[in-house]
């Protein structure tokens, strides 16, 4: 019997272009202001997801990712990797959501799913590195988690089996299942799109996206449900608003910047106690370290 496989998956801005414009007046990103990209870390997760898919008969792969219309990218990016669907979590209420919020509405989405086996979600995002996610959803849905994988090991209907990447080396662990795992960027990358996959899914679009769309393929998505990409709003979870969004989210973010280290100098040290105790005293003046 296959596992029902659930991925968190983020489009997170491109954090390697930070401008002025990034932050708006409420403290929120700017998201519109900087290029969208697939989260690394979540790609890290779908890897493995999609490796446990080929080794457990019958598993399945979906995609869960909570933003506005275009996060329906990421969806689409999952399906030409090798996912089986995805959901997309979208309303206004969702906006200015926090890590609370986020994981608030996440959790009450991943309820409406049914039952899953496994959760799998990156360690974090780049967009906040804050790695809270998916640990809160773990404990809103009263699972038990797994954080910083490396690789899952081995994994059945009861039980999986993760080496975890730690600071200071490697342990390996069991749980049951379900649970929720989150995965390392020191992960496998994930494959690249599939030719096949990239052809049958390249119409795969969300209802608010066809209503938007000029070409009328209406009979093309009646006939080939797998290209309908779901939408779940507010009143699909259920959801309780004032824990939604700018309301339901107690951390505001007071500013942003855009810092950028250049080497303007270098030294050359001798291997020597004088020349190493030297540099240490240095880079604790100037605050570099201590």
């Amino acid at each position: 019997m296959g596992l029902k496989i659930i991925v968190l998956a983020k489009q997170v801005p491109d954090t390697r272009n930070v401008g002025k414009d990034a932050m708006k007046a409420d403290g929120t990103v700017n998201r519109a202001a900087l290029p969208a990209i697939f989260n690394p870390e979540d790609l890290n997760a779908l890897e493995q997801a999609l490796r446990i898919k080929q080794r457990v008969k019958g598993s399945t792969v979906t995609l869960l990712t909570m933003g506005p219309g275009r996060a329906s990218e990421v969806i689409r990016e999952g399906l030409f990797r090798g996912a089986d669907d995805g959901y997309l979590l979208t309303d206004r209420a969702f906006a200015g959501a926090d890590t609370l919020a986020t994981s608030y509405a996440i959790s009450l989405a991943i309820k409406k799913l049914g039952k899953c086996d496994l959760i799998l979600a990156g360690r974090q995002a780049i967009d906040g590195d804050t790695a809270q996610v998916g640990p809160q959803v773990a404990e809103k849905l009263g699972m038990p988690q797994i954080t910083y994988a490396e690789e899952i090991v081995e994994v059945n209907s009861k039980k999986i089996v993760v080496k975890r990447r730690l600071e200071r080396g490697v342990e390996t662990v069991e749980g049951p299942l379900p649970c929720v795992v989150t995965v390392n960027s020191s992960a496998p990358v994930c494959r690249p799109r599939n030719a096949r996959l990239l052809m049958k899914f390249k119409h795969a679009k969300t209802v608010t996206e066809r209503q938007e769309a000029n070409e009328d393929y209406l009979e093309m998505y009646h006939d080939r449900p797998y290209l309908n990409i779901q939408e779940i709003t507010v009143n699909d979870i259920d959801a309780d608003r004032e824990q939604l969004g700018l309301a339901g989210s107690p951390t505001k973010v007071k500013k942003i910047q855009n810092i950028v280290f250049q080497a303007k100098d270098s030294k050359v040290l001798d291997a020597t106690d004088e020349d190493i105790e030297g540099l240490m005293k240095e880079l604790i003046a100037n605050h570099t370290i201590g």
